[in-house]
């Protein structure tokens, strides 16, 4: 049903053919880069935390992990990823796709300074075996993203 959702969000924008399905799955960063064909640094991994009486997304590089202390910096608490029984209803997509298109109501996504790097990335559709190749004004633009943050690290060359 996720992926249903993500499709018909892209299709007001005439963008659903752009939405790659493939036979393998892509739930984790390794498996997205090689069912893609790309760097796994190139996949956007959706990251969803509590935060406070809230829930986020970060959408962040493949090859970044959350910095605590930057997290709390920038929104004053510590980082308190979901649980994986939690990802589904809270967010909207299960595991392994979530991304930041046709989330429920007020989640809060925030992109990661690592994902600038690229000309182009990869995030999930609403399914463990489904991306959209967007570049960087794309995803700026179709993600609703409050603001970019830089709660990352690992990732700097």
């Amino acid at each position: 049903m996720s992926l249903q959702e993500v499709k018909a969000y892209f299709k007001q924008y005439e963008m659903e053919e752009r939405i790659i399905e493939s036979e393998e799955s892509s739930a984790t960063v390794e498996l997205a880069a090689k069912a893609l064909n790309c760097e796994p640094e190139r996949i956007a991994k959706s990251l969803s935390f509590h935060l406070e009486d809230r829930v986020i997304l970060i959408v962040a590089a493949g090859d970044a992990k959350v910095d605590n202390r930057k997290f709390r910096d920038e929104f004053g608490v510590k980082a308190k990823m979901l649980k994986g029984e939690e990802v589904e209803p809270l967010i909207g997509h299960p595991v392994g796709g979530v991304c930041p298109f046709a989330v429920n109501d007020g989640v809060e996504i925030y992109l990661d300074e690592s994902l600038k790097r690229f000309h182009t990335v990869f995030p999930a559709c609403g399914s463990g075996s489904s991306a959209i190749e967007l570049t960087i004004p794309e995803m700026e633009e179709y993600s609703a993203h409050m603001k970019w943050v830089d709660v990352c690290k690992g990732w700097q060359e």
